[in-house]
């Protein structure tokens, strides 16, 4: 869709897709990607070079976007290193680091090249690892990876933090980077689809894999400004239903988003716009639908911005609470792009086009595999 919030902002509201068939490293499969272009030609700084992979280098882009690593540093100033947290998501890390590794093994003892640093690339913690080293932090810092909740769930964590004292501020965020395991992993699954993904239309046929990064950073409320995007409420559940499909009732969706609602103390018709999880799976869709519809009715305004991006996976809850900052800030409801009409038998309130509309909650939903759910609600600041 683009780099920082204006081009994103301008993807939306041009319902412009991110979304295209073409050809990536040795892919086979007939799908559409969202590819973030220019990724080669990221180079990291040379005391950070043991980091280098596609994974911390989209982290590096999105770092450098918006005056981000600016207002960082303003809140070092207040705060003080150590006590500003790194939470980010991601589901693969570095992974594709050591796909290509394996590639140059040595042909006789299978050696991996001397070069491939796992620790500082393909290990989960890597990415947060890196961040901490770019931004000079020295307040604690972890990953989190529980499939597509994954960088929702950095919000939860950084909030609690900050409740018992710990730290002041957090780097929240999510970093997931396109690789051969994740094309093909849900591939094996019969999930993926071979044209761009349609979000809760009558003909979904399944996923579009993106990659995509975006942070956040949190302070607490008592810093805010008019105008300025609340974390209102954080709401997770485990169902545990499947390894890789939802509740079919979609009741771990429920407790999440119920949950959300209870601590920022709203009732669901507060809520002005909801970014759905809208994976465009057949049973995804239908149980985030029957999720949504038994805590908020069928009227509130809602939409998968995957069309846009496809599903970043990792990165996906922290690339849609953006969405829904930009949302609040913009009064602007997305449109959710490639989907034709809604499934006849989905009665939440999809929007297929954009609608202005000044709104002051919104909610975002990002549902994992094994029943990992979090549901976000972001207020703004009123005068």
């Amino acid at each position: 869709m683009g780099r920082g919030n204006a081009d994103t902002l301008a993807a939306l509201r041009a319902q412009r897709s991110g979304l295209q068939n073409r050809a990536w490293e040795t892919v086979e499969i007939a799908t559409c990607l969202g590819e973030v272009d220019g990724l080669d030609e990221v180079t990291l700084p040379a005391a950070l070079q043991q980091f280098d992979c596609r994974n911390n280098r989209l982290a590096q882009l999105a770092l450098a976007q918006d005056g981000f690593m600016a207002s960082v540093a303003a809140a070092v100033q207040r705060y003080g290193r150590q006590r500003i947290g790194v939470f980010l998501g991601s589901s693969t890390s570095g992974i594709l680091s050591s796909e290509l590794a394996f590639r140059a093994r040595d042909p006789l003892t299978g050696a991996l090249p001397a070069s491939h640093s796992y620790q500082h690339t393909h290990n989960m913690y890597s990415v947060a690892d890196f961040v901490r080293h770019y931004a000079d932090l020295q307040g604690p810092a972890y990953v989190v990876s529980t499939a597509c909740s994954s960088s929702a769930k950095v919000f939860g964590i950084a909030q609690r933090m900050m409740a018992c004292g710990l730290i002041d501020a957090a780097v929240v965020g999510g970093v997931d980077s396109l690789c051969l395991t994740t094309l093909y992993g849900f591939n094996s699954l019969q999930l993926v689809s071979s044209r761009p993904c349609s979000p809760f239309g009558a003909a979904r046929d399944g996923i579009s894999i993106g990659e995509g990064a975006a942070f956040i950073l949190l302070e607490r409320a008592d810093q805010a400004s008019a105008g300025d995007i609340l974390l209102r409420g954080v709401g997770e559940s485990s169902d545990a239903h499947h390894m890789s499909a939802p509740h079919p009732q979609g009741l771990g969706a429920r407790l999440a988003m119920q949950a959300a609602l209870d601590m920022a103390g709203l009732a669901p018709q507060a809520v002005g716009y909801i970014n759905l999880h809208g994976t465009a799976t057949p049973s995804n869709d239908a149980a985030e639908d029957l999720g949504v519809t038994a805590v908020f009715g069928s009227s509130t305004p809602c939409s998968s911005t995957k069309g846009h991006t496809g599903h970043t996976l990792g990165a996906a809850g922290a690339v849609e609470a953006v969405i829904c900052a930009l949302a609040l800030r913009h009064g602007f409801l997305p449109g959710g792009v490639g989907t034709a009409s809604q499934d006849p038998q989905l009665h939440c309130h999809y929007l297929l086009a954009n609608q202005a509309q000044p709104i002051e909650h919104a909610l975002s939903n990002s549902f994992g595999f094994g029943g990992s759910n979090c549901s976000l609600l972001f207020s703004r600041q009123a005068a």
